[in-house]
């Protein structure tokens, strides 16, 4: 596996940075020290962002891209090189979302769901790759949860996550089988507190929602730069949707059966949805939360367990022995 830097000693690319856990990450990335360059489609909302990051010591870069566009996506690769010299993390983040009916979802908006969700991140290595050749680095590519518990009302999505995995898994391979010092990573957020349900197109009654449970946005963040200095494989980020994840593996069946049933949470009748979606241009950027969710959660066991499995199995078996200890004192006593 390679040796990844510091945050501080490196250069990280990040799309969908200009709201979500794009955003979220930017942020974090940039205050932990690293040279950032941000992509997303709106040149307004980037050039903001930078000046404010950079008002508070961040050094920050930016180009507007279209990740659908593999032409854009290169030109933002080269661009991180001629402004910082190289490229030591790319991070896959850019997604949009259709809420809807499989057969009821236009065939205009399911290709540009794939458009962005998938050849986003075909374009996004495609890109990274000869540039993380050169001297190694992390590529890390924001999935979902969905690619593990495909779901009624967000089929397309669902669909267009399960070929994010099946790529990333197998350029992992073809990246090993080549002797390539590239760490291959995929982030399987939960739900999480961002705006995609605001900004997705939407062909049910109602405004789109989080699946729950949700969780804040910093936890994707914090696990997208683990995965930036440690080589890891994959991570859940959610323990609740991990959960979710292994019941619809082990009891699928049952899980057919009450999945229609769950998707009623993917809406709020009492609420129409906002209009334009993002999936032709970017709208309501800037954005790092819904808005609706003031308690999602902060903390993840699970999460933090599968990013520091050392220490977790280290503080487990400090705590079974001192368990054992305290047991043998009874006994002794008695």
């Amino acid at each position: 596996m390679p040796t990844l830097k510091p945050l501080a000693d490196q250069v990280i690319v990040i799309t969908g940075a200009s709201s979500g856990i794009g955003l979220v990450t930017a942020r974090a990335a940039a205050r932990a020290g690293a040279k950032v360059l941000m992509v997303a489609r709106s040149e307004a909302t980037l050039q903001s962002l930078v000046g404010e990051l950079e008002s508070e010591g961040g050094i920050v870069a930016a180009k507007a891209a279209d990740v659908g566009d593999a032409a854009s996506v290169k030109a933002a690769a080269d661009h991180a090189v001629a402004r910082f010299g190289r490229i030591d993390t790319w991070v896959n983040c850019a997604g949009v979302a259709v809420y809807g009916r499989l057969l009821d979802v236009p065939d205009d908006e399911h290709e540009q769901l794939f458009r962005t969700n998938y050849f986003g991140v075909v374009h996004g290595c495609r890109a990274a790759v000869p540039h993380l050749r050169e001297q190694g680095g992390a590529l890390i590519t924001v999935g979902s949860i969905a690619s593990d518990m495909p779901s009624p009302i967000m089929g397309a999505y669902s669909a267009s996550k399960h070929a994010v995995k099946a790529f990333v898994e197998v350029l992992r391979m073809e990246l090993a089988a080549a002797g390539a010092p590239i760490s291959v990573t995929l982030v399987k957020p939960s739900g999480i507190d961002t705006p995609i349900g605001q900004h997705a197109a939407n062909h049910e009654p109602g405004e789109a929602q989080i699946p729950p449970p949700v969780y804040d946005p910093q936890l994707v963040a914090d696990a997208i730069l683990a995965c930036a200095v440690r080589p890891i494989r994959e991570v859940t980020v959610g323990g609740a949707g991990r959960a979710e994840a292994l019941f619809a593996a082990h009891f699928p069946a049952l899980y057919e059966r009450l999945a229609p049933w769950m998707a009623r949470s993917f809406l709020d009748k009492r609420k129409a949805q906002p209009v334009p979606s993002n999936l032709p241009a970017s709208v309501r950027t800037g954005e790092e939360r819904s808005g609706e969710h003031p308690h999602a959660r902060r903390t993840s066991l699970y999460t933090a367990a599968s990013l520091h499995p050392r220490t977790t199995a280290a503080v487990g078996i400090g705590g079974l022995a001192l368990a054992a200890a305290g047991l043998a004192m009874r006994r002794r006593a008695a």
